[in-house]
């Protein structure tokens, strides 16, 4: 009877919210009710809309039947969006790439155990990029009656809890009534000014229809804006350490993003260089003559040569990812370090050199933290006087070796592959490719998936401004790109995704062509098939002189597979940049998925790659990477 009741009263607050616009709304409005009778889920749902969350990725199941029906009534109502999905994996990225494309919050529901397991694997992508998605895991009933199916067959409690709050912030709702403190713990995470990222949320089976009785609707969480200030510190002792040293390099991370005007004025005021990371990809223009490009063991020849021989560190919002700092090698003449960043442990990151002080870290929002330091910079003396400084033009020279290296891949799109026994694009063709034609769109958003087809990404894309590429080199999940495309169907403002990936991610993760033709998704999938993990087989070959259990020789018509599912386009993408040129375009002037099959090449021809620079403490370059890491001593 009492669920009767719910029901009944459900669709009366469903009607308030429409009818006033919003929950705020409705609490405010004359008449309302303060109290209400209302089940924990719905509690939850209301929370989170509340939050702006209307958005859901969701595989149902047993352990979360309470929340579906109360998600029935509200989409009915048009007030959130379900999207079902086949995979948790797929939702979870799904839900990473609607929030880092567009700013748009979502949720991922799933059932108890294995998809939830899935799920919090696949979190690894917000947690390393820094991506606030909300998680609701159906979790083991509170009564401990025996084991439940699904959960972990263990004589334990809350062993999901410990999971996910190692994988990163996490609350059961054990106790019904805590609902507004674990929603407030959860919005602390999601909506982090500076370090977003996951929050689970464990629905156990037996409370998520438990009674909330005469509970007050405003007790749920509000709507919050947080923010810090700048940092604090010895701002004029900075700029006088950037004025007097010779070569300054300056990292941008992906903390630097909508920093974009200050970072440009840094470099010229302190007559220094810029290396990228992939996730800041834009954040200085490519056409500027001080962007070296992106630097690590998959850098340039640029970007390396500007961390090799800088005398000073200026770091601006980046954590020093393995890959990106050659595991902590990379800049092998810096004295002085000057570090900018929001989080204590970043900022912290290398140490100057003992004759030149301690290092200086500058903890607070990056934005205002560089306006500060600008401020500083513009009271002195131009370094350059006009022209190019010494230290612009050697680096400059790599920029333009590295220009014409990449040119000369691109004068010879062709090679000949014993794979295809036949000539096939270059995966540096098909990328460059593409991404001239994306850029001359104005929609388009690029995602790579992780792998070969990543490395060689990030070392060629152009981007003028942020927001163009989105690259998982945190987590580097195969199958995120594809699984993303799913957000072009959420997402408010409309874009066009086109998914770069390869034979081995996007077969991780091909639900997507039926979810994506479901629920309207718009995009393309660039499939680069090599029929091997070509990052893979390189750094076997690379590190012993031998490939293991990286390629396969089963034959694959992703074409057909493609076309037999309705609603998909087809595309051959063919032999020739003009070819994919055409693809391309057939591709966006249809109004849904479409997957553009291209057959690459993988070899020893210098010419079928970006090449591989710098160091990583990986596989036999451990020793000698480690004992060069201590031997720098930052």
């Amino acid at each position: 009877m009492i669920y009767d009741q719910i029901a009944t009263s459900r669709q009366e607050r469903v009607a308030a919210i429409v009818k006033h616009g919003s929950l705020d709304a409705a609490l405010t409005s004359a008449g309302y009710q303060r109290r209400h009778d209302l089940t924990l889920s719905e509690a939850i749902v209301l929370g989170l809309l509340r939050q702006e969350v209307r958005t859901y990725f969701a595989v149902f199941g047993h352990g979360s039947t309470d929340v579906a029906e109360v998600l029935r009534v509200y989409q009915g109502a048009g007030l959130v969006r379900v999207l079902n999905v086949r995979n948790e994996v797929e939702a979870s990225h799904a839900a990473a790439a609607l929030r880092w494309a567009t700013g748009k919050k979502s949720a991922v529901i799933t059932s108890i155990g294995p998809g939830a397991l899935q799920a919090m694997a696949a979190s690894l992508v917000p947690s390393s990029d820094g991506i606030g998605v909300w998680y609701l895991f159906g979790d083991e009933t509170t009564e401990d009656e025996g084991f439940n199916m699904q959960q972990i067959p263990k004589y334990e409690q809350g062993l999901f809890l410990r999971l996910c709050s190692t994988m990163g912030h996490a609350y059961t709702l054990h106790t019904p009534m805590a609902v507004s403190t674990a929603l407030r713990r959860g919005q602390a995470v999601v909506d982090h000014p500076y370090r977003a990222g996951p929050f689970f949320l464990l629905l156990p089976m037996n409370t998520q229809a438990a009674v909330l009785k005469q509970f007050v609707l405003n007790e749920l969480p509000q709507k919050i804006s947080i923010s810090i200030g700048a940092a604090e510190g010895d701002f004029p002792a900075a700029a006088h350490r950037l004025r007097e040293a010779k070569r300054v390099i300056v990292r941008v991370g992906g903390g630097a993003r909508g920093a974009e005007r200050e970072v440009s004025e840094l470099l010229e005021l302190c007559d220094g260089v810029a290396v990228v990371s992939p996730l800041a990809s834009g954040v200085v223009p490519y056409s500027n003559p001080r962007n070296m490009t992106v630097g690590g063991s998959k850098g340039t020849l640029c970007g390396n040569y500007a961390m090799e021989n800088a005398d000073l560190l200026l770091a601006v919002g980046t954590r020093f990812v393995c890959q990106s700092d050659c595991s902590r090698t990379a800049y092998l003449r810096v004295k002085q370090v000057i570090n900018i960043n929001a989080e204590i442990e970043a900022a912290v990151n290398y140490n100057s050199d003992e004759q030149y002080g301690s290092s200086v870290a500058m903890i607070g929002d990056i934005r205002l933290t560089l306006q500060r330091l600008l401020k500083e910079l513009r009271q002195g003396p131009s370094k350059t006087k006009g022209k190019p400084s010494e230290w612009l033009s050697s680096c400059g020279a790599r920029r333009a070796e590295w220009d014409k290296f990449k040119q000369q891949r691109y004068e010879h799109p062709l090679l000949y592959d014993d794979v295809w026994k036949k000539e096939v694009l270059t995966q540096p063709a098909v990328i460059k490719t593409a991404d001239d034609w994306a850029r001359g769109k104005k929609d388009v958003v690029k995602i790579f998936d992780a792998g070969d087809v990543q490395a060689n990404g990030f070392q060629i894309v152009e981007d003028e401004a942020p927001g163009h590429t989105l690259t998982d080199t945190g987590a580097s999940y195969m199958g995120f790109a594809v699984s993303a495309l799913l957000s072009t169907a959420a997402a408010d403002s409309k874009f066009f995704g086109l998914a770069f990936s390869g034979d081995g991610s996007f077969t991780m993760n091909p639900q997507v062509l039926i979810d994506g033709v479901q629920h309207g998704a718009r995009g393309g999938i660039l499939l680069l098939d090599n029929r091997r993990m070509a990052a893979i087989t390189g750094l076997q070959v690379a590190q012993y002189g031998h490939e293991f259990a990286t390629s396969d020789s089963v034959e694959v018509d992703y074409l057909k597979w493609a076309a037999s599912i309705k609603g998909v386009l087809a595309l051959d993408g063919g032999s020739s940049p003009e070819r994919l040129r055409t693809a391309l375009d057939r591709a966006y002037e249809y109004d849904g998925l479409s997957l553009i099959y291209v057959p690459v090449y993988f070899g020893e021809n210098e010419l079928g790659g970006m090449g591989v620079y710098g160091r990583w403490n990986v596989g036999n370059w451990c020793e000698s990477t480690q004992a060069l890491r201590h031997d720098i001593g930052l």
